[in-house]
């Protein structure tokens, strides 16, 4: 019986992560002098395998802004926005770095690598969808319902 316990953690812990494809983030600005341009996103990755998500989706962050990341089975539908790009290599550690050429090809990533931002909560929506279309993203607006 005291065997049972510990397998049954280890599946409850490794099950929750296997389901983790996607990260949810929520900045915070430090000051008012310092605004924040998204406060609350989620990204996910597409044609990548599902444990790339465990490398950017940490919370050892060393950015000015205050971030908190958590690891979830899929991103809330409510978005206003979305930015789907092609990452670089480095988008397993910051999903913001994401190449100009939309048929970029990274020497470990696939070809049809993807990473797709939704965004619910911005400052600045406007900078928000240039950064997206200055890293090569397509960017999409939902309609207000």
């Amino acid at each position: 019986m005291n065997v049972r316990l510990p397998i049954t953690l280890l599946l409850i812990l490794t099950s929750s992560t296997a389901l983790a494809d996607a990260c949810d983030v929520v900045t915070r600005g430090q000051s008012d002098q310092v605004p924040t341009v998204e406060q609350h996103t989620c990204y996910r990755y597409e044609g990548m395998p599902p444990e790339a998500i465990d490398w950017s989706c940490s919370n050892e962050n060393k950015e000015m802004m205050p971030t908190t990341k958590n690891k979830v089975a899929a991103c809330a539908s409510n978005h206003v926005a979305s930015c789907k790009a092609t990452p670089t290599q480095e988008a397993l550690a910051n999903p913001h770095s994401t190449s100009k050429a939309p048929d970029h090809e990274g020497a470990l990533l696939p070809k049809n690598a993807r990473v797709v931002t939704y965004y619910y909560a911005a400052n600045d929506l406007v900078q928000a969808k240039i950064d997206c279309e200055k890293a090569g993203g397509e960017w999409a607006s939902q309609p207000v319902k």
